[in-house]
């Protein structure tokens, strides 16, 4: 089906396994031999939003990155349209400001007026949006037969109203304007899952799966909800004002997995293993804290949820990983790979450990 990835369609069911928490997966890739690799473009932007925008670029670069990459065990060769997690608060008119590796938002919701928020819309003809169905247009036509095209990131609605308003303003506004959060939320959550179902039906309309920055699929809808905002709230207004947004969004989808960044948000796992349909959880410990071995308990107690996780171990701490936890449901994505040889002997090792 791709041309990058022969054997998708099993590596599809392996997933479908995985979702269900009955197997290990394994995402490792490495360098194409250099004789075979093609050189990536070469382009002098007059800045880093320039660099950002230039569609035709960035779709060849990544054309690029994929052409040079082998694509071993279940690792998968997707590309998306990448203008930073910021992305969907845009659409509704936040200026981005872009730097060398990633964007950022500037608010642009001054109060919490009946005018101010009626002119807060999500407009389809925004430079941003139309700018994202250009680039997805494009990867799509560079993808088809050969590569895998995702959605943009888009974080949902608690992040979304964080960057319309900045977060330390979010949270006084959730003591002195709790109730007007609480309907935005309600709002941004009904018009994200629309823009979700947007670009899912172009996606699928060109034969191509549902995936983005985190490169796993599903036979439906594949969705990766967050809210990292969340970290600066109380249990209570985190209950109160965005777990309902969370529940709506694995609602709607076929397949959740969902983004736990940093330990202030750790406390929020137990509740969310509760979610009949969240199926796997991303632990993302937070700069300093990425040592695994830190956080067996937190991957054991998603093991005992049943549901499947996601984790980054270095290639040499393999054996040890396989010590500490049981094989279904845990997908290893590892870097650090080199070469043929080194690739397999991992996939070796993960096939026996699976067994």
């Amino acid at each position: 089906m791709f041309e990058y990835k022969s054997d998708y369609d099993k590596v599809l069911d392996r997933f479908e396994a995985w979702w269900d928490a009955e197997r290990p997966l394994l995402s490792i890739s490495y360098p194409r031999p250099a004789a075979q690799q093609i050189k990536p473009p070469a382009k002098h932007h007059a800045n880093w939003k320039a660099c950002w925008l230039d569609t035709q670029y960035q779709v060849e670069k990544n054309v690029a990155r994929i052409h040079n990459t082998i694509f071993c065990a279940e690792a998968l060769p997707v590309a998306y349209p990448n203008l930073g997690p910021d992305i969907f608060a845009a659409y509704y008119g936040c200026p981005l400001i872009f730097g060398e590796t990633t964007s950022w938002s500037e608010p642009n919701l001054k109060d919490w007026s009946p005018a101010s928020l009626a002119a807060l819309k999500l407009d389809r003809q925004n430079f941003y949006f139309r700018k994202t169905v250009e680039y997805s247009e494009a990867l799509i036509a560079a993808g088809r037969g050969r590569f895998i095209a995702g959605y943009t990131d888009m974080h949902s609605a608690g992040d979304t109203i964080a960057a319309f308003r900045d977060p330390q303003q979010l949270c006084i506004d959730l003591i002195d304007d709790r109730d007007a959060v609480k309907a935005l939320t309600k709002r941004i959550t009904r018009e994200y899952l629309e823009t979700y179902d947007f670009f899912y039906n172009r996606l699928q309309a060109a034969g191509m799966p549902s995936t983005s920055w985190l490169p796993g699929i599903c036979r439906g809808k594949f969705h990766i909800p967050s809210n990292d905002f969340a970290c600066m709230v109380s249990d209570e207004i985190y209950q109160e004002v965005f777990f309902q947004e969370i529940l709506d969004e694995c609602a709607h989808m076929d397949r959740n997995i969902f983004h736990l960044d940093g330990p202030q948000n750790l406390r929020y796992l137990d509740q969310l293993l509760t979610l009949p349909n969240l199926h796997a959880v991303q632990w993302v410990p937070g700069a300093g804290h990425d040592n695994w071995r830190d956080w067996v308990q937190v991957y054991r107690k998603i093991q005992a949820a049943g549901k499947a996780l996601v984790m980054y171990p270095p290639l040499n701490d393999l054996p040890d990983v396989f010590n500490a936890l049981k094989p279904e449901g845990v997908w290893l994505s590892v870097g650090g790979v080199d070469d043929r040889e080194t690739a397999e002997a991992a996939v070796k090792a993960v096939s026996r450990w699976g067994r």
